[in-house]
């Protein structure tokens, strides 16, 4: 069952109208701490063909997806929400936000990807920390290396 078409309020149709899809500041910190690293990847890009979903960073030949996920909107276990006015509306529209999450979660799985997803409230160093140790790990397994990288040490 899709949501109804309306929101709660007007304030709350803006306010989905103005919620960025790409290009956060969570998202632009941690990006620009991995450029600073010398990390190159894709930006808001489909990391499979044929799968009709885009991931916040990409990393083809480490074969890495990053999702930058917002709490409100993935309903974030320590911090996500829901509006009390409309209460089933909302919950109806988060459910159908997290369940495309967990299936491009599975596909990516499948394809043989390795998928990170770092909720907003991390601190972006902390984020950025996480991405360039999963790089690193990844390259190192693909290259057939296993237990080369920052967290053997």
């Amino acid at each position: 069952m899709q949501p109804s078409p309306k929101p709660s309020s007007e304030l709350a149709s803006r306010r989905m109208r103005n919620t960025r899809s790409r290009d956060t500041p969570p998202e632009l910190a941690i990006r620009r701490l991995l450029h600073a690293r010398g990390l190159r990847y894709r930006v808001d890009a489909r990391p499979l063909k044929g799968l009709n979903r885009k991931a916040d960073l990409v990393f083809g030949p480490a074969k890495l997806v990053v999702f930058v996920d917002g709490c409100f909107w993935h309903a974030c276990p320590e911090h996500g929400s829901a509006p009390k006015a409309n209460a089933q509306w909302w919950a109806e529209k988060l459910r159908t936000n997290v369940e495309p999450d967990r299936d491009t979660d599975a596909k990516l799985a499948s394809a043989g990807r390795t998928v990170l997803r770092i909720w907003e409230h991390v601190p972006s160093a902390t984020a950025a920390e996480l991405v360039a140790t999963a790089v690193a790990e990844r390259r190192a397994i693909l290259a057939g290396r296993p237990g080369v990288g920052p967290s053997s040490r």
